[in-house]
């Protein structure tokens, strides 16, 4: 069911801060912030030859990451990007199993324009997975 690992996602308090240490101390290809209000973050992310990283900073006061930076000041890893071939299949077979989609159930577009879902951490070893459309 799994594709290629898409990006790995990391919270930070300071968005322009992170770019910046990512671009200018560890040389890396960065995008411009792109705000996403439907998830409540802005995102910047660091271009690999094999995947991405993804910096999200909190988007407004009801955003999901700014209750992550608050239990984790420092900010830190935050979810896990898995591509999958068919998002509602993969949606299907997690509840089947028993698995906890959160929100609706239903997918949301995300930073790359493409459907995905969020699989409960408490599912997953402690780890938020997002599953993508490939």
């Amino acid at each position: 069911m799994l594709g290629r690992l898409n990006h790995i996602a990391i919270a930070v308090a300071d968005l322009d801060a992170s770019t910046a240490l990512y671009r200018d101390t560890l040389g890396a290809e960065v995008s411009e912030p792109d705000a996403l209000p439907e998830h409540g973050v802005t995102v910047v992310f660091v271009k690999l030859p094999n995947t991405k990283v993804e910096l999200l900073a909190p988007l407004g006061d009801n955003s999901p990451i700014a209750a992550f930076l608050e239990r984790n000041p420092a900010g830190g890893i935050h979810h896990i990007c898995y591509e999958v071939e068919d998002i509602f299949a993969a949606r299907d077979r997690m509840l089947a199993e028993g698995r906890r989609v959160l929100g609706s159930g239903e997918p949301k577009t995300g930073a790359h324009g493409k459907p995905v879902l969020f699989l409960h951490p408490k599912d997953f070893g402690g780890t938020l997975i997002e599953l993508e459309q490939a």
